[in-house]
């Protein structure tokens, strides 16, 4: 296959795919991190904030059953081999939970918000992108490596499932299945969830769709002669890798992350036009702007610190069982709590 298409046109091509499926499930299935949190506290409805953990449910088992079957293999992502700082995932946790509110999106959503014509969207996704990149590699990465220390290749994988199997000989893998059903019972132990079949279909697609990137990445850096990370969906720092490819393609080659975002936008337009939803549209209030800008500016930052954002700690690094995943996902959700507060009480739009 790799004879007519590079491997790293099958890593994105890969991306794409699962994208696609993100970005259908954005505007079709309403499967949105700030929507689920803002229905849980404010809106009395816990529906979205299960359609999150069957998403998690079934990532966490499909990868652990692609463990099992030896088409994955947790170890080589970058959320069990590199080490992780608490403090650093809880503070940016916050971070792109607190930006998250302030935005009125994380960058999965601004992705499929773009994809449905919003001008608003394209400014957020530009800020959030280009301030990842300052952090992770631009001026402020020293101070960012000097504040929290980066251990690459750690001699024990930052998984619970490899430190129960240390702990008891318990296969990983067998965790994982028994941890993802165990989240799932969870997830559709409400009756009004179990009935609601389309957020059922679209958590358990959100899944799959982090698994597939798992797969396939895994699959590439086994039988190619490149350099492919694994990897699987996330949508910060991809963002960013994506401007910069835009603005270099000649020189450069395309990766999994980059069609990963396209594919988000792909299939949020796709959706958008089937539903007659899609319409261009533009901020008329500076204040509402300037605060989703900062927003955005927020959760750029706040993502390279805590190794992922919503989708990147919340999904991927979950499926992996990472032990920073739920701190993370904690963290990004009482962020994100906080600012929809301050918002709602009306502290944030005055001048």
């Amino acid at each position: 296959m790799f004879d007519w298409l590079s491997e790293a046109n099958t890593a994105a091509l890969i991306g794409l795919l699962g994208g696609i499926v993100l970005g259908l499930a954005a505007r079709v299935g309403r499967f949105c991190t700030l929507g689920a949190v803002e229905d849980f506290l404010y809106g009395e409805d816990d529906r979205r904030l299960r359609m999150w953990g069957v998403a998690i449910g079934v990532a966490v088992f499909s990868a652990h059953l692609a463990l099992a079957a030896g088409a994955f293999d947790p170890t080589t992502s970058i959320y069990l081999s590199r080490g992780w700082s608490p403090v650093a995932t809880v503070l940016g946790g916050l971070m792109f939970g607190y930006g998250m509110a302030l935005s009125g999106t994380c960058g999965h959503g601004a992705l499929a918000r773009l994809g449905g014509g919003d001008l608003r969207a394209f400014v957020m996704v530009l800020i959030m992108g280009l301030s990842a990149y300052v952090v992770l590699s631009g001026p402020l990465a020293a101070t960012r490596i000097w504040l929290f220390p980066v251990e690459d290749n750690v001699a024990t994988p930052q998984g619970l499932g490899y430190l129960i199997e240390n702990a008891i000989q318990m296969p990983p893998a067998l965790t994982g299945l028994v941890v993802g059903t165990m989240i799932l019972a969870i997830a559709l132990s409400s009756r009004d969830m179990r009935q609601d079949r389309s957020k059922v279909f679209w958590g358990a697609m959100v899944g799959l769709a982090i698994t597939s990137g798992w797969v396939g990445t895994h699959w590439i850096a086994t039988t190619g002669f490149g350099n492919e990370p694994v990897e699987t969906h996330a949508f910060v720092a991809p963002v960013g890798d994506t401007i910069y490819y835009a603005m270099t393609a000649s020189g450069n080659t395309l990766s999994f992350s980059v069609g990963s975002v396209v594919g988000v936008i792909v299939g949020a337009s796709i959706a958008s036009v089937r539903q007659g939803h899609f319409r261009w549209e533009a901020c008329e209030d500076p204040r509402e702007l300037r605060r989703q800008m900062l927003g955005a500016a927020l959760m750029g930052p706040g993502a390279v610190l805590a190794l992922g954002c919503s989708i990147g700690q919340g999904l991927s690094a979950f499926s992996t069982l990472a032990l920073s995943a739920p701190l993370a996902l904690l963290a990004i959700f009482a962020g994100a709590g906080l600012g929809l507060r301050q918002l709602i009480t009306g502290l944030l739009t005055k001048d």
